[in-house]
């Protein structure tokens, strides 16, 4: 039986190692014009392989935006990019049904919403119900517009950013909306060295151009690559247990943590857990998931899903330093 196990494990070993020839590609052609920054794009390739929605947010001129540009650009793909304001509508992102007075109908104005990558920029300065627009989209891949649904091309992801909600302008992202989002990213300075060589290369006039090394098919085969990764039941166990310690920490030996969590994670973290795990050891050009590919996305894919209490927030204890806690306290395997 660990024979017949040693010998799946070994092929898809050998068809990782295949599939995932890409990702240096990949790297490299968006590192042309991306200084630094690298956990930030490997996430945004993670949520590409896993197939999950990426919420990045920072303060403004963390080059965000121009990341998931220059991505979407090295994919040989359809790429739209979605300024949020306080004025925009609905509409304005999925579209609308237009009068023909010609023909005397209504006929169909399909929005840009209607592509492959999506950059929802500056998504939280946007009011709730704009938001809300992209609900049917990010979780169902199809859009309704009057009384005709379309379906989405696949690959589809909505890649957002958003501004710290300190900031003057604007809105909290609904409960409904953020869970939405596989990933949510927190993204940092750059450091000194980083910092000079992004001055060096933008203040000389001319940023490279990307080019094309990635088509739609290589991301579609690497998806299904991506879940013949094997997972030992140790490691689910682990994912299991790391989600169950956010709902009643008390039950693994972390009793203060009980007054400083208001609501747990859902069970779609649980599966995030393990697809992005999974995607994270194909980066590596691994066949299987060990903890450390766990640990390495337990914060991205929890650390918007665990709700504090207001006891905790009057402490200036953060949803972050919770899931730190659980992550340092959890058994591994």
């Amino acid at each position: 039986m660990t024979e017949t196990r040693s010998l799946d494990i070994e092929a898809i070993q050998q068809k990782i190692q295949q599939e995932s020839a890409f990702v240096e590609r990949l790297q490299t052609e968006v590192a042309r014009v991306i200084v630094g920054q690298k956990t930030m794009v490997q996430r945004l390739l993670i949520g590409l392989l896993a197939d999950g929605h990426v919420l990045m947010e920072g303060v403004p001129g963390l080059a965000k935006t121009l990341t998931v540009r220059t991505l979407a650009r090295a994919i040989d793909t359809k790429f739209q990019r979605l300024q949020f304001t306080p004025d925009l509508l609905p509409a304005d992102l999925i579209g609308t049904l237009i009068y023909d007075p010609k023909d005397q109908e209504f006929k169909t104005k399909k929005g840009p919403i209607f592509a492959n990558i999506i950059l929802a920029d500056e998504i939280n300065r946007s009011p709730a119900k704009v938001q809300s627009a992209l609900l049917e989209a990010m979780q169902e891949q199809t859009v309704t517009i009057g009384e005709h649904t379309f379906v989405l091309e696949d690959p589809f992801l909505v890649l957002a950013t958003q501004n710290p909600i300190e900031q003057e302008g604007t809105y909290p992202l609904p409960e409904a909306q953020v869970d939405r989002f596989m990933l949510k990213l927190d993204v940092e300075y750059p450091t000194g060295d980083e910092e000079l060589e992004i001055m060096r290369r933008m203040s000389a006039g001319s940023v490279p151009v990307v080019q094309p090394v990635v088509t739609p098919d290589e991301i579609v085969r690497a998806r299904s690559a991506v879940e013949m990764i094997y997972m030992d039941p140790q490691v689910e166990r682990y994912i299991v247990d790391l989600i169950l310690a956010t709902r009643d920490p008390g039950a693994y030996g972390m009793d203060d943590l009980r007054e400083l969590i208001s609501f747990g994670a859902s069970p779609r973290a649980t599966i995030y857990l393990a697809k992005t795990a999974r995607a994270h050891a194909f980066l590596q050009h691994r066949g299987f998931v060990t903890p450390d590919d766990v640990r390495a996305m337990g914060m991205d894919v929890l650390r918007h899903r665990v709700l504090v209490t207001y006891e905790a927030e009057a402490e200036e204890v953060t949803s972050e330093d919770v899931v730190r806690r659980i992550l340092d306290h959890v058994e591994v395997p």
